[in-house]
């Protein structure tokens, strides 16, 4: 068997060398970029993996800040045997519901006018857009006063015409939807701005070819429009279902859950639960709002994205 004289042996390693030293450059320059994902991935690991897990080991113990007890499902069979649950996940399922497809409906049609030749464009934007940046509480404590059934001005405005207003916040059967409403005057705006994104990027010649083959306004908004502003719809769609079925700060601020417990939902049943000392309890509720939450979205997220790759 053939071996290497030493002097031949450090000559092939010399030659090795480079090559190793080239590749372990290329390495570093390709795992370079990467590096800047650390301080992020750090931040949403401490912030939402680990916490996500600790909730979901906390919702089956009774805790406090000094001490933990297993009891295994006995927070979730308390949580889904409240008399208030059933009326708050009805009115999740509204709220979110609602607000989203108000949302989607409005949102497009504003998109449509302020992407238009009209006087005034710049301005009408940034009017729509305003409440997107106004704290949720302020618009919360500012509704609150309009809606008030003897000195807010929406009754006032109305009892010039002779019309007797209702009471918006202290009716039963009107809270909920009343703050739906101010949701949706809140969060139009985003809806509007992220249409007009998907709509300047439709090209112009397909408008013109409707216009050719003697599409009348309405035939090209219905039949070019829409089909081409899918992408923008699956983003508001996913963005405000998300943020109805979890919304809890204008519920909170406006009415409290109430009159009774006729605009609470899941969110707002949980902070009860949580303030009064039911830590565990609230945690097996966040588990459910998540459980929900994820129920709701991942599948239509799925679907919306199916449908968009068909087109």
């Amino acid at each position: 068997m053939a071996t290497l004289a030493p002097s031949d042996a450090s000559d092939t390693a010399a030659a090795r060398a480079p090559g190793r030293r080239a590749s372990s450059r290329s390495y570093a320059r390709r795992m370079y970029p990467h590096w800047f994902l650390l301080p992020g991935a750090a931040v949403f690991v401490v912030l939402f993996i680990v916490p996500t897990f600790a909730s979901f080991y906390y919702a089956f113990t009774r805790w406090t800040l000094f001490d933990v007890e297993f009891i295994g499902f006995d927070n979730f069979v308390t949580f889904f045997g409240d008399p208030q649950l059933s009326k708050g996940f009805t009115n999740t399922l509204i709220f979110g519901s609602l607000t989203s497809g108000l949302k989607i409906v409005l949102g497009l049609l504003i998109g449509v006018l302020l992407t238009s030749d009209i006087w005034g464009r710049g301005y009408l934007r940034a009017v729509v857009f305003f409440p997107v940046l106004v704290s949720t509480v302020g618009v919360g404590i500012t509704f609150q006063a309009l809606m008030d059934p003897y000195d807010g001005v929406i009754n006032k405005f109305l009892a010039v015409f002779g019309i007797d207003g209702p009471g918006w916040l202290t009716n039963p059967d009107l809270a909920l939807y009343s703050i739906i409403l101010v949701d949706v005057w809140r969060g139009v705006g985003l809806a509007a701005l992220i249409y007009m994104a998907g709509l300047v990027a439709i090209p112009q010649e397909y408008y013109e070819a409707a216009r050719v083959d003697g599409a009348g306004g309405w035939h090209r908004f219905w039949s070019v429009t829409v089909p081409l502003v899918r992408p923008a719809t699956t983003t508001v769609i996913i963005l405000s279902l998300i943020g109805g079925l979890r919304e809890f700060q204008l519920i909170w601020v406006m009415t409290g859950g109430g009159p009774g417990f006729a605009s609470d939902v899941l969110a707002s049943v949980i902070y009860k639960q949580y303030a009064y000392g039911f830590f565990g309890l609230s945690t097996a509720g966040n588990v459910v709002l998540f459980v929900v939450v994820s129920a709701v979205i991942l599948p239509l997220f799925w679907w919306l994205n199916r449908k968009q790759t068909e087109l």
